[in-house]
């Protein structure tokens, strides 16, 4: 399993699927997933740049694995976001549910992501949410790539503020890389 981490606007959607259409993984957005299963409150509070819980979202993912062969390998983008949730995926790779991780964190430049943010124009781009997510993502995100680290798991840093193409190339050379 490839896991894409990195602040929103880092490049991971781009960048998942020219990794899976260029190898031919199944390519799993949870922010595609999330945006279009939930609904009334919860999708409100989304918009405005708040994550869902742990329980909810590993009850979302545990719904995804469930339909997929755990012999194949995908890209995972969006998940995990926590601790709890690293714990999770930790426990699912030792199991044997998922293929063996490897993780490829996107690093930016804020005013490049934040312009890349605006300019796409969705709705839970706003100002306060992108501050929200650069916070989260110091405060969260890379302490739980530190975690991955920690547990042996390889973890690729690749800078996304640079062209997309550039990103491409060193993200296959680190792919190719694992399997030497």
């Amino acid at each position: 399993m490839i896991i894409l981490m990195g602040v929103a606007g880092s490049g991971k959607s781009t960048q998942g699927r020219m990794l899976a259409d260029q190898k031919g993984y199944a390519w799993i957005s949870t922010g595609e997933i999330l945006r279009v299963l939930i609904t009334g409150r919860r999708r409100q509070e989304m918009l405005e740049g708040k994550l869902l819980t742990d329980d909810e979202m590993i009850k979302v993912m545990d719904k995804v694995l469930d339909l997929i062969d755990p012999t194949d390998q995908f890209v995972l983008d969006g998940f995990p976001r926590t601790v709890v949730q690293t714990n999770w995926v930790l426990e699912q790779a030792k199991s044997g549910r998922i293929p063996p991780i490897i993780v490829l964190h996107l690093y930016a430049n804020e005013d490049i992501v934040r312009d890349r943010l605006i300019q796409r124009g969705r709705q839970d781009d706003s100002n306060q949410a992108i501050a929200k997510r650069f916070e989260e993502y110091r405060n969260v995100t890379l302490p739980m790539v530190n975690d991955f680290k920690a547990h042996g798991i390889k973890v690729f840093d690749i800078d996304g503020s640079q062209d997309p193409k550039i990103v491409h190339e060193e993200i296959m050379r680190a792919i190719n890389h694992t399997k030497e």
